[in-house]
């Protein structure tokens, strides 16, 4: 099969096609034949040598798919044959044939262009665990997100609003605040022209946002606490403004607020498929009736992953940049 990876970490240019067996489904897996699959930036930093994949999973970029299922290993539902799904994976997604745990797929309903079906499992799985898992939200809060033209951004738009919540942004346009506020955020944000501290303030009429989504980390950490409300949640998922951070220990400890964060490709099989059993009820309907689809940048052929990784580095996407495997 065609795969595309790296040798050496880098820039985009690294990354290069490559012929690499099809691998065989061990227990529990699957075999998808990939018709999509997503660009996130995890695979971007994972290019540059910074986020190795864990042990056992498969070297190749790609942490999302759509595909039909085309074998299936020992334990994995015998139904599952020839039918199409999208896939959380820990890697491999750049290639034409991609192996996944059989937990962790969701089917795809007729009606769901496949490369929007790609589209969905990374950011749905992240923004689910951290929004409302470890960040319990509920109706009637207020959500803070950073990046909100971002894919996991406009996940967290978008999901945020059907279950009640009111949503507030950042971005770094007033183009991107603009689009934000078009896909369903309250408040978007200019934060280059804009203290959001004071923004967010205004807007909760001092008290604050109930969680927030914070993907920057480094001196963002203090300001989002500065406009966290009373018992309020900040949960980390990514450090792309620095992995240190300077606080305020009193004054968190006198507003109750909690610190949190994770990362989900690390995580065992086993949590994982709960989470996508949880999401499947209660979030996936969503999804399968139109409600919800994902924002959609550019898509780009499988031999031009690099130029994918340029448009993501730049910061001009809108939402997801997904690459097309299969021939038409």
């Amino acid at each position: 099969m065609t795969a595309i990876g790296f040798d050496e970490p880098g820039g985009p240019d690294v990354l290069v096609a490559k012929d690499c067996p099809v691998p065989e489904p061990g227990a529990n897996q699957v075999l998808i034949k990939v018709s999509h699959a997503g660009v996130n930036r995890p695979d971007v930093i994972q290019r540059q040598g910074l986020y190795p994949p864990p042990p056992g999973a498969s070297p190749l970029p790609g942490l999302e798919v759509s595909g039909t299922v085309v074998a299936i290993g020992e334990g994995a539902p015998p139904e599952m044959l020839n039918q199409p799904v999208c896939a959380l994976v820990s890697g491999g997604g750049y290639a034409e044939y991609c192996l996944a745990h059989s937990g962790h797929c969701l089917h795809v309903p007729d009606r769901m262009p496949m490369d929007e079906a790609a589209a969905i499992p990374e950011t749905l799985f992240t923004v689910w665990h951290n929004v409302f898992e470890r960040g319990w939200a509920r109706d009637g809060e207020t959500l803070l997100v950073h990046g909100g033209t971002s894919g996991i951004g406009t996940m967290a738009i978008m999901l945020a609003k059907e279950f009640g919540l009111t949503v507030l942004t950042t971005a770094g346009s007033d183009e991107k605040c603009a689009e934000a506020r078009e896909i369903g955020a309250d408040l978007a944000i200019n934060y280059k022209t804009q203290d959001f501290v004071e923004a967010v303030r205004k807007a909760t009429e001092g008290r604050g946002a109930d969680v927030i989504l914070d993907m920057v980390s480094g001196d963002y950490v203090q300001r989002n606490l500065d406009c966290l409300a009373e018992d309020g949640r900040h949960v980390t998922i990514a450090v792309l403004g620095g992995i240190k951070a300077e606080i305020n220990m009193a004054k968190l400890m006198s507003r109750r607020q909690t610190m949190t964060g994770s990362t989900l490709r690390p995580r065992s099989d086993e949590f994982k498929a709960l989470l996508a059993d949880e999401i499947h009820n209660h979030a996936w309907p969503l999804f399968e009736d139109g409600t919800i689809r994902p924002i959609m940048d550019e898509t780009f052929p499988l031999a031009r992953a690099a130029d994918a990784h340029r448009r993501m580095e730049a910061g001009d996407h809108i939402g997801k940049i997904v690459l097309k495997v299969a021939a038409d």
